[in-house]
């Protein structure tokens, strides 16, 4: 694994990222934008009024403005009685979405695993086999997913209490597997590839079964509409925890706190619940008890993860600049600077750079916050100690201003 992240210099590395990152991001745009609509246009449909559209098979319309101009929506129970030359499909943004986010996943975590996938401290790992889990993980929770759906498609509830308990599971698990903000990226991946695996294997061939059923002139086997249907709502249910994955890593203080995966599922949760709103409001039943329910979650668990200052350093012996400088050049700098010596950066990450004392005593907050949450150094791959770390927390704590 490090002769294949040796080969990809980092420059090219960070072109990939960029052009892959943005395909990404606008396929996931459109991807959600057109879930969020459907199911809005799915749960506002009202009875059409006209006998024509009764008699055609209309089982709903509705009457849109946007634009500067009207829009008039039918959705038919079954299918029009004739087919249109032309038919919009939904299914690309999906494979695109999934396709540059498994992507990405190569070029940032699978070539570099050791610094961004591996942490020594969570799991004894090889490159290799950390690459190996996170691929097969992808498989086994498309396939776990898809067998709990099918045995229990006509039990709802209890068929979200068994998805919900093994999101719980996997989140855990990756927590004992990963470095903490891959655990995250990791179980966002394993929710992406359900919804890619529910759009690829079921949502589409509905779709094709209502279309040659029309061209045979056969009544279409209705099964196949109640799965895909089962399947889109889920997939607009789990938007949100997914695109907090997306970004979570550049918050340390959800993913770097004892129990992470706790906090992962806690914001997943609120999420779901975000969605549940705006669904029920769609319906014209507005329950603000939900977001006001958010918004109280979401409080106590910032409250409950709030770092201890009180315990880095205020009553430790005066740890000067000239004692903190070696430790930020040894195990930060190699990143962090405008020529990073550690392998796999061609530039600092996130624009900061650590290499003069004035730089160092203007990231003092910074440092704080993803020294005390364990994330930097990433994987520790400098070799941080825990002195090293309580030195710098305890400078940070003390003043930060001391410099030569």
């Amino acid at each position: 694994m490090t002769v294949v992240a040796a080969i990809l210099d980092p420059y090219i590395t960070d072109w990939l990222n960029l052009l892959i990152r943005s395909l990404h991001v606008i396929a996931a745009i459109a991807w959600i934008g057109a879930s969020f609509y459907f199911v809005l246009l799915d749960q506002s449909l009202e009875a059409p009024t006209r006998v024509e559209d009764l008699r055609d098979g209309v089982g709903g319309e509705l009457w849109e403005v946007h634009g500067g101009g009207f829009y008039h929506v039918k959705k038919y129970k079954i299918a029009p009685p004739v087919l249109p030359s032309h038919l919009a499909w939904f299914k690309w943004e999906a494979y695109t979405t999934w396709l540059s986010g498994f992507g990405l996943m190569v070029v940032l975590y699978y070539l570099n695993a050791r610094a961004y996938l591996i942490d020594p401290e969570v799991a004894d790992l090889t490159p290799w086999q950390a690459v190996a889990i996170s691929v097969g993980l992808l498989i086994a929770a498309w396939v776990v997913y898809d067998v709990l759906c099918r045995g229990f498609i006509r039990h709802r509830v209890v068929l979200w209490i068994l998805v919900v308990a093994f999101t719980a599971l996997a989140a855990w698990g990756c927590a004992q597997l990963f470095q903490p903000r891959a655990a995250f990226l990791q179980v966002g991946a394993m929710i992406g590839t359900i919804m890619a695996g529910n759009v690829f294997f079921n949502i589409i061939p509905a779709h094709w079964e209502l279309i040659n059923a029309k061209k045979a002139g056969r009544d279409p086997d209705p099964f196949p509409g109640v799965v895909a249907k089962q399947r889109s709502v889920h997939n607009n249910y789990f938007t949100l925890p997914v695109v907090f994955t997306m970004i979570a890593g550049h918050f340390a203080f959800t993913y770097g706190v004892e129990r992470a995966w706790i906090v992962l599922l806690v914001i997943m949760f609120v999420g779901i619940l975000s969605r549940l709103f705006f669904n029920l409001r769609h319906q014209g039943r507005t329950i603000w008890t939900i977001p006001v329910s958010c918004v109280v979650v979401l409080v106590a668990l910032g409250v409950a993860i709030r770092p201890d200052q009180t315990a880095t350093g205020t009553g430790s012996a005066t740890v000067s600049f000239r004692e903190v400088e070696p430790i930020v050049e040894q195990r930060c700098a190699t990143c962090h600077s405008v020529a990073p010596t550690q392998s796999g950066f061609s530039t600092a990450p996130a624009g900061v750079v650590l290499d003069t004392p004035e730089q160092i005593s203007a990231r003092a907050d910074d440092i704080e916050r993803v020294v005390s949450s364990n994330s930097m150094p990433l994987g520790n791959v400098t070799g941080m100690t825990d002195e090293e770390r309580t030195a710098l927390l305890a400078w940070v704590v003390q003043g930060a201003t001391q410099t030569p």
